[in-house]
C-alpha cells in the first residue's frame, strides 16, 4: 500500500494506518464542535496515556488535543474583547499556554471533564499574563507617570537631606500640588500586589493565608461548559427557532411582544418556546 493511500487529504494517517489504529483521522480539528470534541478528547487522551512521549502518534494526538480545545481559549479570551487587538493577540497566545499545559497534565483517572479541568489553567495563564506585564489595579497614566517622577525626586531628596522628604518639598521638586504627590504615593501602591497564598501577620498555619479571607467564589463559573455545550446545539436549530430563542433570552421580550413581532397569538409563542427549550435541555442532558 503506498503512503497516499495510507493518508487523509490532511497528510494524517487514515484510521487504519499501523500508525494510528486507534485513534480517527480529525480533518480539521480547530472546527469540531465542542461536544464532540470532548468525546474525542477522551478518546486521544486514552491513546495518548500508552503511547511513548516523542514518538509521531503521541505528537498526533497531543496536537489534535490542542487544536480540538482551542474554542475554550477562544472562549476565555472573550471576556477580555475590550481590550487592544494587540494585547488580545498576547492574551490569546497565554491562553494557549494553559490549554497546553492542561493537556500534559490531565489525566483520566481523575474522573473530570477535561473542560473543567483546563478552563482554570487556561485563566491561571492569563492572569499571569497580566500580573507580569501590568499594574495590580487601574491606574490613570498620569499617576502611572508621576509615580516615576516620584521616585526620583524622593531619592534625589533623601540622598541630599539625610532624611525622608516630606510631601512640601517634594511638591516643590516636581513642580505638582501637595495633593497630587499624595495620590502619586498611593498610586505607587497600585504596582506591586501581595500573593493570595501570603501567610497573614508571619503565620505558618495554612489557615492563615490571605485567599482565606477575602474573594467570594463566582457562581458563574459553574455556567461555562453549560455554556460551551449549549452552544452547537442553539446552532443546529432552525432560524425561526433560533430567533425566538434570541427575542425571549437576549432581547428579553415578552411573550406578547414576540408575537406581535412575528404575528401570531401569545400563546402559539409560548408552545414554540416550550418545544424549543425541551430540544435544548433533552440535548444538555447526559446520555445513559
Amino acid at each position: 500500500m503506498s503512503r497516499s493511500d495510507r493518508l487523509g487529504a490532511s497528510g494524517r494517517p487514515r484510521p487504519g494506518s499501523p500508525r494510528h489504529a486507534q485513534l480517527p483521522e480529525v480533518a480539521d480539528p480547530s472546527q469540531v464542535a465542542p461536544q464532540d470534541a470532548r468525546e474525542l478528547s477522551r478518546l486521544f487522551f486514552e491513546q495518548l496515556a500508552v503511547l511513548e512521549e516523542g514518538t509521531p502518534e503521541y505528537q498526533y494526538a497531543r496536537n489534535t488535543l490542542i487544536e480540538m480545545n482551542m474554542s475554550l481559549v477562544r472562549y476565555v479570551a472573550g471576556r477580555f474583547r475590550s481590550r487592544e487587538p494587540e494585547e488580545m493577540e498576547d492574551i490569546v497566545q497565554s491562553g494557549m499556554i494553559g490549554l497546553i499545559k492542561a493537556i500534559d497534565r490531565f489525566e483520566l483517572s481523575r474522573e473530570a471533564e477535561f473542560t473543567s479541568f483546563a478552563i482554570p489553567h487556561i485563566v491561571g495563564e492569563i492572569k499571569r499574563f497580566f500580573r507580569d506585564t501590568t499594574w495590580a489595579v487601574h491606574v490613570p497614566r498620569r499617576l502611572q507617570e508621576a509615580r516615576v517622577q516620584l521616585a526620583k525626586a524622593t531619592e534625589g531628596l533623601r540622598s541630599h537631606l539625610g532624611r525622608t522628604p516630606t510631601v512640601k518639598e517634594l511638591s516643590e521638586v516636581m513642580g505638582l500640588s501637595e495633593e497630587e504627590v499624595r495620590e502619586a504615593r498611593l498610586a505607587a501602591n497600585g504596582y506591586n500586589s501581595s500573593s493570595l497564598d501570603a501567610r497573614i501577620n508571619g503565620s505558618e498555619d495554612g489557615e492563615a493565608a490571605l485567599q482565606n479571607f477575602i474573594g467570594t467564589e463566582d457562581i458563574a463559573l459553574e455556567l461555562v461548559e453549560d455554556f460551551h455545550a449549549l452552544a452547537p446545539l442553539i446552532a443546529k436549530l432552525e432560524e425561526r427557532d433560533r430567533r425566538l430563542i434570541h427575542m425571549r433570552f437576549v432581547e428579553e421580550l415578552t411573550q406578547d411582544q414576540i408575537g406581535e413581532r412575528l404575528g401570531v397569538s401569545q400563546m402559539h409563542v409560548s408552545r414554540l418556546l416550550s418545544r424549543c427549550l425541551a430540544r435544548l435541555r433533552e440535548g444538555m442532558l447526559p446520555t445513559q
